[in-house]
C-alpha cells in the first residue's frame, strides 16, 4: 500500500481585528493548515504575492486598503487570480455581499460569524479539489 503524503495548505488571513485573527489562526492551525496573518489591505495584498497562498481569508473593512481592494487586485494578477478568496466582513447589505461576489470572492461570511461555517467551506474546497494539493 502506498502512503500519499498530502500537502500542508497555506492560509492567509487578513484581519484589523486581532481577536478574530487569533481565533482564526488557532483553528486554522488546529486543523493542521499553515497559517499567515496581516492586519491591513496592503499587508494583505504584498504577503498574498509573496506567498502565494491556497487560500485567502480577506476582511473588507481594513486600514490602508480595504478588502474588495485587494480582491481585485489579486484577481486581476496572473499569480493569484485563481487562488480562492473567502471574504469575511461585517459588511453584510445585499449590495456588499453582490458587490463581494463581483470582484471575485468565492465565498462571503458575515460576521458575526460562525467559525464551523469557515473550516466547513474549507474543507468542501479540498475535498473537491479547489485547492490544490
Amino acid at each position: 500500500m502506498t502512503i500519499i503524503e498530502e500537502k500542508t495548505l497555506r492560509v492567509l488571513v487578513a484581519d484589523d481585528d486581532p481577536d478574530i485573527l487569533a481565533l482564526l489562526t488557532m483553528n486554522l492551525e488546529g486543523q493542521g493548515y499553515l497559517v499567515e496573518s496581516v492586519t491591513d489591505g496592503e499587508e494583505a495584498r504584498d504577503a498574498a504575492l509573496r506567498m502565494l497562498p491556497d487560500l485567502i481569508v480577506l476582511d473588507v473593512m481594513m486600514p490602508k486598503m480595504d478588502g474588495l481592494e485587494v480582491l481585485t487586485i489579486l484577481k486581476n494578477h496572473e499569480a493569484t487570480k485563481n487562488i480562492p478568496v473567502v471574504m469575511l466582513t461585517a459588511k453584510a447589505s445585499d449590495t456588499d455581499v453582490w458587490g463581494g461576489w463581483q470582484s471575485g470572492a468565492d465565498y462571503y461570511i458575515t460576521k458575526p460569524f460562525d467559525l464551523d461555517e469557515l473550516l466547513h467551506f474549507i474543507g468542501y474546497l479540498r475535498v473537491n479539489g479547489a485547492l490544490i494539493d
